[in-house]
């Protein structure tokens, strides 16, 4: 239990403020640390997963394995394949299915990495070339593509079609929000609901479906099923109100990529919805003509701004009551230490910094 208790302390506590770079934030050294202790009941399974990832995506072709090891290196926090083998650790144990499953969500986690990293414009992911940035549009988008099939592929080689059949709804839904973002971009009108229904398709849909086949593949019921797939939408939200914040205020240094693309492709994010919705009209018609022409000026006329109007805050608040309602879901779960650890990966996601 060691491990664990180094999650056990409420990240949020004093909603620390970004301009300040809080004590309480952890950078890439500890994050990594923290996340090592908590998948080291999983350690094995996470290495067949890999495994499996890896064989899945080996081609023949010298051109396409060296895009494939290339994207590699953008997979981090290997949050998603953490999720599904947790909760299957939480349900009863992990099963042969799960690091086939892990392997497939990470899949489909590089897929859209890669292609929005194309959408942005992004030259930088983990402080490596975007593939877009390196090869160009073209081999980004096939690549994307690529991952896609061959996760679908490897799917498919379950037993039953349960998980084909739920990663492809799931793999609907991200693409939907991603055309939803587009859709609205631009839209200075954009509320905190539609911008909740956009996240909850583009990032927190991959984080429930994870959790959903951990529970699913271990045999759990269809109420602990649904319960974990609550936790994983909430925590996904949770974890884009992060990467809002970050994209903000963050240190490209830390990140390992390029920050600011959301101003830049005038995509409303929860701070600038937040700011507009509490600033007085002087000062609103200021950001909106800051954000109808952005700028390389833009973020550092606004940062203040944010702060000023406490928008930063409202926005750590808003994570935390998602972190909240992620750890409620926790409880249908018996007492173990894999429920501990899937309790203090909630909590962790909105104090790291990259």
């Amino acid at each position: 239990m060691a491990e664990v208790d180094t999650l056990h302390h409420n990240p949020l506590a004093g909603r620390p403020r970004l301009g300040e770079r809080a004590s309480s934030w952890i950078g890439p050294d500890e994050l990594a640390e923290q996340l090592r202790a908590a998948y080291a009941p999983i350690a094995p399974h996470l290495v067949e997963a890999e495994q499996i990832f890896r064989d899945e995506l080996h081609s023949r072709s010298d051109y396409v394995q060296r895009l494939v090891e290339h994207s590699s290196r953008f997979r981090g926090k290997q949050l998603r394949p953490a999720l599904v083998l947790l909760t299957a650790q939480a349900c009863g144990g992990v099963k042969p299915a799960h690091p086939v499953v892990a392997a497939v969500v990470e899949m489909i986690h590089t897929a859209t990495l890669v292609h929005d990293d194309i959408l942005d414009e992004a030259t930088v992911r983990r402080h490596a070339a975007t593939i877009n940035a390196e090869w160009g549009a073209e081999a980004a988008v096939l690549l994307g593509d690529y991952l896609f099939t061959h996760a679908f592929h490897l799917a498919a080689s379950l037993e039953s079609t349960y998980a084909c059949r739920v990663i492809g709804r799931a793999t609907n839904l991200v693409c939907e929000g991603e055309l939803q973002q587009v859709h609205h971009r631009g839209d200075l009108d954009l509320d905190e609901s539609s911008y909740y229904e956009i996240v909850r398709g583009k990032t927190a849909e991959l984080t429930a479906v994870s959790c959903r086949l951990g529970a699913h593949y271990a045999g759990a019921s269809p109420e602990v099923c649904d319960a974990l797939d609550h936790y994983g939408r909430d925590l996904g939200v949770a974890f884009q109100i992060a990467d809002d914040l970050l994209d903000l205020w963050g240190d490209e240094d830390d990140t390992g990529k390029t920050l600011g693309t959301d101003l830049d492709k005038q995509k409303l994010t929860l701070p600038v919805i937040l700011l507009l919705r509490s600033a007085d009209p002087a000062d609103a018609a200021t950001v909106r003509n800051l954000l109808a022409t952005p700028s390389s000026q833009t973020l550092r006329t606004l940062r203040p701004m944010l702060e000023a109007s406490g928008a930063l805050d409202d926005a750590w608040e808003r994570a935390r009551s998602f972190i909240e309602s992620a750890r409620q879901q926790l409880r249908i779960l018996p007492p173990s230490p894999a429920r501990e650890i899937l309790d203090g990966l909630a909590q962790l996601v909105a104090r790291r910094s990259f």
